[in-house]
Formats: C-alpha cells, sequence, structure tokens
C-alpha cells in the first residue's frame, strides 16, 4: 500500500521544513519539498493540516502500560503495552524486566520470542534487563528478595537464551561487573550502570570496561557523600564529567524538577541525554491501586497526581509517562527547541543502543515508522512498517 503525507512540517536533524513523504510497501520511498512529488494514481492521500512530521519516539526503558507489564510473562501483555504506547507517538520500545527469579526471566524471554515481530503496537528492538544485579542499597522500588551479585553462570545463561537482549542494567561497583561487562559487549549488548552507590572512581573504571549509559539519572544513582570530611562524588557527579557516558532521564516533570531538567540539558547536553519513560502498568490507565511487577509477583503501588508512588507514599515506584508527555515536558519545563527535543527522543536513543543504522531518522528505504503531532505534542498518527497502527 501507497500513502502520500502531505501538508506537513518535517522534523529531522534539529530542524523544521515543509516537506512530503512517500511510502511504499512499508518504506520511505521519497521525501521532497511540497509540490515536488510526481503525481500517483495509486496513492492514498494523508493531509497532514500542517501538524510535524517525524520518525516515532524510542523509549529503552519501559516496564508496561495499559494495565499490563511485560514481567506478567503473556503475549498479552507485551502486545497490550505495545498499543497503548503506540497511541502514544512510541514506535519503538525496548520492554524492560524488574529483578525477578531466574524462571521469570526465562518466561519472558519466550513471550518476547513469540510476539516480536507483531506490528499492532509499538515495534519491539529487543530487552533491557533491568537487574537482578543490583545495589541493595539503591534498590528502589525494586524487589530487594531478587537483588543479587552478578553470576556469570546464571548471566551465561539468560544471554545464550536470548539473544533479543539489548541493553542490561547493573550496579557497577558489585563483585563481578566489571567481567560482565565486557562479556555483554562482546555479545553486543550496552552495559549501563543503575540503582547503584558506586563513587566516582569506580565509574570510571567502570567505564574503561565497557559501561557507557546511565539508567534513569537521579534515580537510584549515587551522590556526594562524605566520610572523615572529605566529599566523594558518585555517579550522579560522574554523568556530567565523563564525555563516554550518556544518560536518560525520566522526564515526566515529576522524578525531575524543572531546574534538574534544565542543568542536564545545559550541561551534560542533547548529544548524550535522552528520555526514557520508566513506565509501569498503571500509563494510560486511572489514578487508583496498581502493581508494579507481575501480577503474580509484583508489589502493590499507588497511582496519583501524574506517577506512581510506593503505598506508604515514601518514594516513586515507576512513572506513568509515555513518550509525548516526556517531550512535552522537555519543552515546556527545560526550554528545549521542539526539534532538539524530538531528536532526543528519536535519533539519540536509538543510538545509544546501536539501533541508528535502521531507526530513529526518516531517510529514503528506511521503515517506515512515522508521527504526526501538533505543538502541543498531541499525536495524530502513528506508522509503523508502512501501517497505521493509531489515528486519532
Amino acid at each position: 500500500m501507497r500513502y502520500l503525507i502531505q501538508n506537513i512540517q518535517l522534523i529531522q536533524d534539529r530542524k523544521k521544513q515543509e516537506a512530503e513523504i512517500l511510502i511504499d510497501q512499508g518504506r520511505i520511498a521519497a521525501m521532497t519539498p511540497p509540490g515536488q512529488m510526481k503525481p500517483l494514481q495509486d496513492a492514498i492521500i494523508i493531509d497532514g493540516q500542517g501538524r510535524y512530521a517525524s520518525h516515532g519516539f524510542i523509549d529503552i526503558h519501559t516496564h508496561g502500560g495499559g494495565g499490563h507489564d511485560y514481567m506478567d510473562g503473556t503475549p498479552e501483555a507485551y502486545l497490550g503495552a505495545a498499543k497503548l504506547h503506540a497511541s502514544h507517538g512510541t514506535t519503538g520500545l525496548l520492554p524492560t524486566t524488574l529483578a525477578g527469579s531466574r524462571e521469570e526471566l526465562l518466561a519472558t524471554f519466550q513471550v518476547y520470542e513469540s510476539v516480536k515481530d507483531q506490528t499492532e503496537g509499538a515495534r519491539f528492538l529487543g530487552l533491557h534487563l533491568e537487574g537482578p544485579y543490583l545495589s541493595p542499597a539503591q534498590s528502589g522500588a525494586q524487589d530487594p528478595a531478587y537483588i543479587r551479585k552478578p553470576d556469570p553462570e546464571e548471566y551465561h545463561m539468560l544471554v545464550e537464551a536470548c539473544p533479543d537482549i539489548r541493553r542490561w542494567t547493573i550496579a557497577p561497583e558489585l563483585e563481578g561487573a566489571f567481567t560482565m561487562a565486557e562479556y555483554l559487549r562482546q555479545h553486543n549488548i550496552t552495559p549501563s550502570m543503575g540503582h547503584t552507590d558506586a563513587t566516582y572512581d569506580q565509574v570510571v573504571e567502570a567505564v574503561r570496561h565497557g559501561f557507557s549509559h546511565v539508567t534513569h539519572l537521579y534515580s537510584a544513582t549515587s551522590t556526594i557523600v562524605r566520610k572523615g570530611g572529605y566529599r566523594f562524588p558518585g555517579v550522579t557527579e560522574s554523568a556530567y564529567l565523563l564525555e563516554d557516558l550518556s544518560v536518560e532521564i525520566i522526564a515526566d516533570g515529576c522524578h525531575l524538577p524543572a531546574p534538574l531538567l534544565q542543568m542536564v540539558y545545559r550541561f551534560i547536553g542533547p548529544d548524550r541525554t535522552t528520555m526514557v519513560t520508566d513506565s509501569m502498568r498503571g500509563a494510560g490507565m486511572p489514578d487508583g491501586e496498581s502493581i508494579l511487577g507481575s501480577l503474580a509477583h509484583g508489589q502493590k503501588v499507588w497511582i496519583e497526581e501524574g506517577v506512581a508512588k510506593l503505598m506508604d507514599r515514601s518514594a516513586f515506584a515507576g512513572s506513568v509517562a509515555t513518550t509525548d508527555r516526556l517531550v512535552r515536558t522537555m519543552i515546556t519545563l527545560a526550554g528545549v527547541p521542539l526539534p532538539v527535543a524530538v531528536d532526543m527522543m528519536t535519533r539519540i536513543p536509538a543510538r545509544m543502543v546501536g539501533l541508528d543504522q535502521q531507526y530513529g531518522r526518516l531517510q529514503e528505504g528506511s521503515p517506515a515508522d512515522l508521527i504526526l503531532f501538533d505543538d502541543s505534542i498531541r499525536i495524530a498518527l502513528t506508522m509503523i512498517d508502512g501501517k497505521i497502527v493509531y489515528q486519532a
């Protein structure tokens, strides 16, 4: 099927320009200025009505949405969450696990393999394992019962069981973490540091062994501590200093206030920063009680004021954000220009997990994964592989 999308402003390479896009057999066939496309008798015309068009948003850290969590380990959970996020402009995502038992991880791997080629919702780009090799002191909403040290026998088995692991969040200060990072690099898996109490010196060494990314900066990442009068910087400060590190932030307007969003944008910069939803099953759902993690083994949380909280409200328990909200927040709270914010939600995350040759930017021959939206980042249309999966 062919589509000709007209009357749009294409956002790409941090620029805006009027354009027309021809889509043929699921791929971008041509992109031209208005009026220069050759007449096509069999193309379905889509009038963009002056909206913006860009590559769809890419979320490299999400646990679910629409009442589903990937740890549920069912096809319905994977497909339901992907469909919810597609309606908010996400065309590609990394389903993310929580710290869990070996059996739970293997079960969700099997489900992923059975559904990974679907296109009814956001495209699955690989898995992100968040744990179980995390710091107990920075467990956050992760269940401490499943947190453990890196076990070569276990992580070798998990990597062999699932060739689609794209990134893995580990606390780099744990015994054996450097060896694990080197092993992951050999298998084209991005080692990311998160839920960590590491010091600056440990982070420097971690980067030398292959760590290149920081999972949800400021959330469960160490900061300055005093020991015997001396101050020791942590992961948070390291992210500003070490240019070999990229970062992700939960830019829902709750996890980080405007000044911190502004600091990350100004001093780490848009080339090293992406936004992630870190969304749990409550994304797209009404306020009230929900469950973080699997239905069988997860913990109860409460959704209110645009975020998920532990039941005693002592801490956040993951977000209920969607990618359109992240872009909107960076524009309104951090003062990021729209074309830059879109780049931080498309090309930048694709590059961070080694997928920028295929995704993150519209070009002739690339998959037609695109969205149409207005000034308020309200999604009008989501297309994946040239197929309309959502239309307002």
